[in-house]
């Protein structure tokens, strides 16, 4: 008796633990990356290929164009942007930089921007861990930075951020649509 018992409820924890599996979240649209600098910081350090230490570590959403306008409808100008879908876009220094002449140090931090047709404002903020901008701070900014928009004559279909990295400058390449901005990053 108590041997069936106990396999009706072997069968029975079987079945509902199967189930719950089922519930697997869908896939988002937005799918997230990360970018590091240098680039494909990982890869070279399993393969022992590194000859530079960890800068920075960008992890962002990739919204996709998918036939829309992009700037001055789906993202407004003059408003905060996240700098991606879902999360607010987030960065974190593994030592300390420069952007804009104020001293960043290291640890994470949010970025936003707020663009406009011929220039970005760049955000750095302190608030991390948050979905949008919807509760965006502007209290917490540690640095804000006006930079110049350009015109790509190739449309990038995803939204896309990654470094570019020469001497001691870095850029922040951030692209989509037939706009791409830079931001400069120095190490002190």
């Amino acid at each position: 008796m108590h041997m069936k018992l106990f396999l009706v409820s072997l069968l029975f924890s079987i079945t509902t633990a199967t189930s719950a599996q089922d519930k697997i979240p869908a896939t988002d649209k937005s799918p997230m990356d990360m970018s590091y600098c240098p680039a494909n910081y990982p890869i070279l350090k399993v393969q022992d290929k590194l000859n530079e230490p960890l800068l920075a570590r960008l992890v962002y959403s990739r919204p996709a164009k998918d036939g829309r306008k992009i700037f001055g409808e789906l993202i407004e100008y003059g408003k905060v942007w996240r700098a991606g879908a879902n999360e607010a876009t987030e960065i974190e220094f593994y030592q300390d930089v420069l952007i804009s002449n104020v001293r960043v140090k290291k640890g994470r931090y949010t970025i936003y921007t707020i663009p406009f047709e011929d220039k970005w404002t760049f955000i750095l903020n302190k608030e991390t861990d948050t979905w949008g901008s919807f509760r965006y701070d502007s209290k917490k900014d540690l640095v804000r930075l006006d930079v110049p928009v350009s015109k790509q004559t190739t449309e990038t279909e995803f939204f896309t951020m990654y470094f570019e990295k020469d001497n001691k400058e870095i850029k922040l390449q951030i692209l989509w649509d037939d706009i791409k901005v830079t931001v400069p990053v120095s190490l002190p």
